[in-house]
């Protein structure tokens, strides 16, 4: 389960979350919806601890573990994309290389291509970051605009992946701007004025 209570965040004089509450459980797939510069983006950072919040908290059992893609995937530029992936996963010694490249099989990325990742449209670099929010059994999933540059066939593989995640009741949450109709989420939720409600 995640919990988040009464979130305060700040920049400077910009208030961007004014009193954001809201729980994700097991199995759950939450929508978050809100116009550019939100704070969708600034609620993941917060909830993984890249950002302190200012007031507020968040909640986690202890054996959860976060995976999350946030705004544009950052990478080893100069490495292939199996590479960058052994590299993340073994930052907490959870790689496990069949699932990786299965991984990248099922969104039609060859495990094996040793082209460096600059080279990536931004749509396999989008399909990568995917990979590296599920591959290491993450059971709590933020995923932030995450068909950005996707073609039709990706959609597709994204859609069922959501699927197989929500069946192994994992706790899913995307913020987006797209409203793919193939999605059926648990809930629909809006950020707006710094504060969750609701659609």
């Amino acid at each position: 389960m995640l919990q988040l209570t009464h979130i305060k965040k700040s920049f400077k004089q910009k208030q961007v979350l004014r009193d954001v509450t809201m729980t994700a459980n097991a199995g759950e797939l939450v929508h978050i919806s809100g116009i550019n510069g939100s704070g969708k983006s600034t609620i993941f950072k917060v909830i993984t601890g890249l950002l302190k919040a200012d007031g507020g908290n968040v909640t986690i059992d202890e054996d959860d573990l976060i995976g999350a893609l946030i705004e544009n995937p950052v990478f080893l530029e100069y490495e292939s994309a199996m590479t960058n992936l052994h590299f993340l996963a073994n930052l907490n010694h959870r790689f496990n290389e069949e699932r990786v490249r299965a991984l990248l099989k099922y969104f039609e990325l060859d495990p094996d291509d040793e082209q460096a990742i600059a080279k990536y449209s931004v749509g396999m670099r989008q399909k990568v970051g995917i990979i590296q929010a599920v591959m290491e059994e993450q059971n709590i999933i933020l995923l932030d605009e995450p068909t950005r540059g996707i073609d039709q066939d990706g959609i597709g593989q994204f859609v069922a992946l959501l699927a197989k995640l929500k069946h192994k009741n994992k706790t899913v949450i995307v913020a987006s701007h797209d409203q793919i109709s193939e999605i059926k989420y648990d809930r629909y939720l809006k950020l707006q004025n710094g504060v969750i409600s609701d659609e």
